[in-house]
């Protein structure tokens, strides 16, 4: 990319900042939101600056992808070290000019966003330009990129991602355009809001929260009446790993309620990460920690002594393969695991058998075990219920 394409871009911008003043006042909200505009500002500043003394405009992002630059807080979970070290996009580099290029278009649009308090969902701003950005992904992670880039929550750029996540039980409240949502009102699940930042008016009389890795047991729960049978509760599933969206809606929950919150995954070194990814996060998010870790959370189930306690039928038992042992090994060298003895037994446990199981294992007990007699005992015994 040369330097009339570099000029054109920040043409865009000079357009945007013309607006910025007679779009902006003093309210609290949107001190915010200047704050973010001033953070795109200063980069765009020292790119006309480096063109102004004939040098090629550089990036400068913090690697978001290293442990080394993560600490540990038991009270946060994984928060990005201030001195993280950094990675480099040069303008003038044949391997780094396409990816400057997507990133300088990318906060175009965000500044835009933010500057007019309007919002884009990551395939919005995909579609804006297919030909330059290439794929979705490459969209999904240079947003992140620039929130860790500006030290700001990804919500403050105004760009929002398609959720994913569902949730039910006891649970009201209003998303931000004023729709009542009422999560408690059908058999069908509701979709976990694509702006949770935006909610408000919670209204609960959930005594906990439960965490669902699958969708299939997610489903399984609404189908066995699960939330009114048994007790107010609100169930929620990220299906799977879970998307920003879904851990902020917990997050949200968590701040709002103050109920326990539970897990219930797979008894294997995937649902052990995914637990673990919202109780104490991801390393590619440790710069948004504190809002998106809740690190009350409790795991319920599956665990590997259920499986000896319940005597879970052989053939529903699945050796571990060499990358789960692999994995089970650098979980249990992460850094919180010295705060969670019960875990790393659970965990050794695991180790020791070298088995695995899923949730659904229990259904070879009897059909209805989970929903009837596995998660009320595990309840009623914690005195939840």
């Amino acid at each position: 990319m040369g330097s009339s394409e570099l000029f054109h871009e920040i043409d865009m911008f000079r357009d945007l900042l013309l607006k910025d003043a007679e779009l902006m006042t003093n309210s609290v909200e949107e001190i915010s939101s200047m704050e973010v505009l001033h953070r795109i500002e200063d980069v765009i500043l020292q790119i006309i600056t480096s063109l102004s003394n004939n040098q090629a405009p550089v990036l400068t992002v913090p690697v978001r992808s290293s442990w080394a630059n993560v600490s540990f807080q038991s009270e946060v979970g994984l928060q990005m070290s201030p001195d993280c070290s950094v990675s480099t996009i040069r303008s003038d580099d044949p391997n780094g000019v396409i990816k400057f290029a997507q990133f300088l278009r990318i906060l175009s649009i965000i500044y835009g966003l933010v500057q007019t308090n309007s919002y884009a969902t990551k395939r919005d701003i995909y579609y804006n330009d297919t030909q330059l950005f290439g794929t979705q992904s490459t969209v999904d992670n240079i947003v992140d990129d620039a929130a860790c880039m500006l030290m700001v929550p990804r919500r403050s750029l105004h760009v929002l991602a398609t959720a994913k996540g569902l949730i039910s039980g006891d649970l009201c409240y209003r998303e931000e355009d004023g729709t009542r949502i009422d999560c408690s009102s059908s058999a069908a699940a509701v979709a976990v809001s694509s702006n949770v930042d935006g909610i408000k008016d919670i209204v609960s009389s959930a005594k906990f929260v439960l965490i669902v890795e699958k969708d299939a047991t997610f489903q399984r729960l609404l189908d066995d009446d699960f939330c009114t049978k048994l007790s107010r509760c609100i169930i929620i599933t990220g299906k799977g790993v879970p998307d920003m969206n879904s851990r902020l809606m917990v997050r949200k929950l968590w701040d709002t309620l103050h109920i326990p919150i539970f897990a219930l995954v797979d008894a294997d070194p995937h649902g052990i990460e995914i637990m673990c990814i919202y109780k104490y996060g991801s390393v590619a998010m440790s710069f948004e920690a504190h809002n998106l870790t809740v690190p009350a959370v409790r795991w319920l189930g599956l665990l590997p002594s259920d499986l000896l306690r319940l005597d879970v039928p052989s053939d529903a038992l699945i050796p571990l393969n060499t990358m789960e042992e692999c994995k089970l090994n650098c979980l249990l060298r992460r850094p919180y695991m010295d705060q969670q003895p019960d875990w790393q037994n659970e965990m050794q446990l695991m180790q020791k058998n070298k088995v695995k199981a899923e949730i659904q294992s229990l259904a070879a007990i009897a059909p209805d075990f989970l929903t009837s007699i596995y998660l009320p005992n595990k309840l009623r015994y914690g005195g939840w219920i």
